[in-house]
């Protein structure tokens, strides 16, 4: 078993064992804030699941069907779970609603809330170690369910907040408000999954300052050949692709110019772990002016 697939296995038993200790505070109080928290803890877990079995499926080998592998599957998965937070938006918008209009007593909010408070920092932990990993192994569903669960501490603390303050001042619709704030809240965060997610679908480019990196180090290892241009690079799940043109001398031998492709791969493989690389190699009358010039 892979670490990414570990850690997709351990997010679910997480995220059911949070479900049951937010659903539990709820119980406790009767507070519709901390409904609202235990209604996201339930996209927690289906979302959990959804990004463990998209990590299985990416971690398949390429086949003749799919030859650049299975890597995107994470990105659907990072898709599913934003539509998914805003399903559970829209579920707290509606109890909080029926809140507004028949305002409730909340019930042993102390022990409510210590309750609570023990998912929200079990949840914490796991959200650090979820995007630190994440981003380590180039997991969009380990990276998008860690951003999940870290938008699920914030409304968590709020709502802790809001319960705390509607018991102290004695204004009961003060529950149902902060219910409110949290469904926005998670929308917003919704909507951030989504944009990354279907900017991997769509091949977006890296990012400027990986780009920059990987200039350099075509610049400083391909001694022996003129310049590099028409740079692509796309990512997509764990997967890098880089593509780009190198241009050497036109009396290179062939088994010459092998040799500066395999030295520029092997230090771009250093700089990123995994990546695929394909070099097309040209004659110096190829050349152009917006290359990356060879140091």
């Amino acid at each position: 078993m892979t670490r990414t697939t570990t850690l997709a296995l351990g997010s679910l038993f997480v995220g059911l064992a949070v479900l049951g200790i937010k659903t539990l505070a709820w119980k406790m109080t009767g507070s519709v804030a901390l409904l609202s928290d235990a209604l996201e803890s339930i996209v927690n877990v289906a979302t959990a699941a959804a990004a463990l079995l998209a990590v299985i499926y990416a971690n398949r080998p390429a086949d003749a069907n799919h030859p650049y592998g299975h890597h995107k599957a994470e990105l659907f998965s990072a898709v599913l779970e934003g539509v998914m937070i805003v399903a559970a938006a829209l579920a707290i918008l509606h109890a909080a609603w029926g809140a507004f209009a028949t305002p409730r007593v909340i019930e042993a909010p102390l022990a409510g809330l210590m309750v609570n408070g023990a998912a929200s920092l079990l949840n914490a932990i796991w959200c650090w170690l979820l995007i630190t990993e994440g981003r380590r192994l180039r997991s969009p569903a380990l990276e998008a369910d860690g951003k999940h669960l870290r938008t699920d501490v914030v409304s968590s603390i709020g709502v802790a907040f809001g319960v705390a303050i509607a018991v102290i001042t004695d204004l009961p619709w003060l529950d149902p408000l902060m219910a409110v704030l949290v469904a926005l809240n998670i929308l917003w965060a919704g909507w951030g999954v989504m944009r990354q997610s279907v900017g991997g679908l769509m091949d977006e480019s890296l990012p400027e300052d990986m780009l920059d990196e990987i200039r350099t180090t075509i610049a400083t290892e391909a001694t022996g050949a003129y310049q590099a241009h028409d740079l692509r690079t796309r990512q997509a799940g764990s997967a890098i692709f880089i593509e780009f043109h190198l241009v050497v001398p036109g009396n290179s031998t062939v088994t010459a110019a092998h040799e500066v492709c395999d030295r520029v791969e092997a230090a771009l493989e250093t700089l990123l772990p995994g990546s695929i690389i394909t070099i097309h190699v040209e004659p110096e009358d190829k050349a152009k002016r917006s290359g990356i010039p060879v140091y």
